[in-house]
């Protein structure tokens, strides 16, 4: 691994890097040099420690609060950490026997997705997220853009089921019928016959890098087509179940009234934990972000860890958990793993 600049980092920097995480995930709190030299368990001088520690903060892998406060470890320290330094716990066979047997009480879909997100939450005390299994491919037709007055366009988007889904948007300035019928066929030529939600990340994508080969009109119709979709995918707002959301009120880094606010939007509005949800399906096993690698602005601050289910090897959804980025992974992660291993068990002899 390289960082900022091309010197690797040190094994000696990768221990102190494991240490100093093991240790915020612990307590919460700056790490300092001293409790840093003692955990170690290495014979260093002071100076040593802290030469290492600025080396690691030079990286970007640990970052300072304040000048004389311990450090702390920063997005891309957590993912070197779980990328190459985190040793899993696999949790008890008597635990995965509960866990097993609450699952086999049950025999309708709901309830087992219900009772994963409680699993999820109640074992490790974070907020659970399960994506209710997704239907059959729902694949994009054309869209259509029809001038109305002023500077309100209707945006029809047809599926390959049949459904229409229509949406008035105002638009930044007013469009010809013939500049909406080029931004159309400039979508229909994109997304016929690819499944929606291959479509709606290529939107987001497109959103939020913008093109300098594309023109207005083009970005525009990116823009009213995101809308649309967005509009198609509101009847799918409940397909998230959460539990679990007050376990965040336990983290002195969330607890704060906006941030608990913000994070609570979120789990209320569903969309940017579905979208997120979405990117893990052709995922294998596992999969981690941590802070800004989510895109998200309300989820700055926390980490999800998803798995995708299945029923006969064929990925039906995902669930996970979401939390502090100082989540405790090890435990967390092969609790994830089994959870998904046991729903998409159930859902099969459900």
């Amino acid at each position: 691994m390289t960082a900022k600049s091309d010197n690797p980092v040190s094994d000696r920097a990768l221990h102190f890097l494991k240490v100093l995480v093991e240790r915020y995930i612990r307590d919460g709190q700056p790490v300092g040099s001293r409790t840093l030299a003692k955990d170690t368990g290495l014979e260093l001088s002071p100076a040593t420690v802290r030469n290492v520690m600025s080396d690691l903060e030079d990286l970007g892998l640990v970052s300072s609060l304040h000048t004389s406060s311990g450090r702390v470890p920063t997005v891309s320290g957590y993912r070197l950490f779980l990328d190459t330094l985190l040793t899993v716990r696999p949790p008890a066979e008597t635990e995965v026997d509960e866990m097993r047997r609450r699952f086999a009480a049950l025999d309708d879909s709901p309830a087992l997705i219900a009772t994963a997100s409680q699993v999820l939450s109640g074992v490790t005390r974070l907020a659970g997220v399960v994506m209710l299994p997704r239907r059959e491919r729902n694949a994009f037709r054309q869209i259509e853009f029809l001038p109305l007055s002023g500077d309100r366009v209707l945006a029809i988007l047809v599926t390959e089921e049949g459904e229409v889904h229509n949406r008035v948007i105002h638009t930044d300035e007013r469009y010809s019928p013939s500049q909406l019928e080029q931004a159309a066929n400039y979508l229909n030529s994109l997304f016929t016959g690819r499944d929606l939600r291959e479509v709606r990340h290529r939107l987001l994508d497109e959103m939020r890098h913008t093109h300098d080969h594309m023109d207005r009109l083009m970005r525009q119709a990116v823009d009213l087509a995101r809308q649309v979709v967005e509009v198609a995918e509101d009847k799918d707002k409940d397909d998230l179940c959460v539990a679990g959301q007050t376990n965040l009120m336990d983290f002195s880094e969330l607890a704060s009234m906006d941030r608990l606010k913000q994070l609570f939007e979120a789990f209320a509005e569903k969309r940017q934990i579905l979208h997120l949800l979405d990117r893990c399906l052709a995922a294998e096993g596992v999969q981690i972000f941590v802070g800004e690698e989510s895109g998200y602005e309300l989820l700055g601050g926390c980490s999800l860890v998803s798995a995708p289910y299945q029923i006969d090897g064929k990925v039906i959804g995902v669930l996970g958990v979401i939390g502090p980025a100082r989540m405790n992974y090890s435990r967390v992660i092969p609790i994830v793993d089994v959870t998904a291993r046991l729903l998409g068990a159930a859902l099969k002899h459900g």
